[in-house]
């Protein structure tokens, strides 16, 4: 298995989603508000990871202008939730830059009053893996 190979399969599994059952329907890319900013859009994203296309998703910008709002997830008619795709990617990068771990201890010092409170429950569920 080739390094690309390794990489698409760890979006999928960091992702549990399945994009083979994408029919390019371009749902998910009709519902992005980053839409216009993205130079891989949603639906183009499937067909990348399916091509095990990883490092041009690496390079892209539609790694960074993803908002996560996930309205690709909730238009998608095969629920293959392409914005956890993405999410995953964007994991997969940072873990590769070598930031791939926020431990409990680390918490308390990141807390802010203005910070909302799912922002660190969600750093801490992505990268504590």
């Amino acid at each position: 298995m080739t390094k690309a190979e390794k990489q698409a399969e760890e979006i999928r599994e960091i992702s549990g989603s399945d994009p083979w059952k994408c029919m390019k329907c371009g749902k998910c890319s009709a519902s992005c508000p980053s839409y216009d900013e993205m130079d891989i859009k949603p639906h183009q994203f499937v067909s990348y990871i399916l091509q095990d296309n990883v490092e041009a998703l690496a390079q892209s910008r539609s790694l960074w202008k993803c908002l996560s709002c996930f309205a690709c997830v909730e238009r998608c008619p095969r629920d293959v939730q392409p914005g956890r795709l993405v999410d995953a990617a964007r994991q997969l990068v940072v873990r590769q830059r070598g930031q791939d771990y926020l431990k409990a201890d680390e918490i308390p010092e990141l807390l802010d009053p203005e910070l909302p409170q799912q922002l660190l429950v969600s750093a801490f569920r992505r990268y504590r893996r």
